[in-house]
This record gives structure tokens, sequence and C-alpha cells, in this order.
């Protein structure tokens, strides 16, 4: 029953709807926070690999807790978003700054 590749399975082509989210990670080593932007259709998946240092080379080594999760319909607007937040360093400075007044 369910989905079987070469049987096409239950679900017809092209109806499957998956969702894309585009997360923000914040780390703290010594006193100092940093923070990671990215994207993904699992996030709980993604978080595992970052923390177990099998995600991007710049967040190996640390552990990481998610502040922010946005969810999208499509990869393109996941895309489009991502590098948006990646580039806006007023709106990362505040998702870090609200996170780290939270757990004074």
């Amino acid at each position: 029953r369910g989905f079987h590749p070469r049987k096409r399975g239950s679900i017809p082509l092209g109806t499957a709807k998956m969702k894309y989210f585009v997360y923000m990670l914040i780390s703290q080593h010594n006193s100092l926070f940093y923070s990671y932007v990215g994207y993904t259709n699992n996030i709980n998946k993604r978080l595992k690999m970052h923390n177990e240092s099998k995600g991007a080379k710049s967040t190996r080594g640390k552990k990481w807790l998610i502040i922010y999760k946005k969810s999208y319909n499509t990869k393109s607007e996941a895309l489009k978003n991502e590098y948006s937040l990646k580039k806006n360093k007023k709106k990362r400075k505040e998702l870090k700054n609200k996170f780290i007044l939270s757990v004074k």
C-alpha cells in the first residue's frame, strides 16, 4: 500500500506537496553568539546534521538551536527568502537579540 516509485504508488505524480523552510540557528561559544541561515525540506533532520557536525562547514563543532523558521510552498520561494535573510544583517541581529533577551 503506500508509495512505491516504480509502481507509481498511491500518490499521483506532481500532486505531493512538499514544504520548504528557511531557518536561523544560533550558537554560543564563550561570550559570542554565532548565527547561521539556511533552507531545508526537513528541519529536524537538518538541525541534527548541524549538531553532529555534518552540516555546513561553518556550523561544525558548535551546538545549535533554531530561533527562527518559516515555511514556504516552493523551493524557489524558500531560496529567495533565505538569500534575503542572509543578506539582511539588521533582521538577523534583531532575531539574535530577541533570542538572547528571552534566555536572560
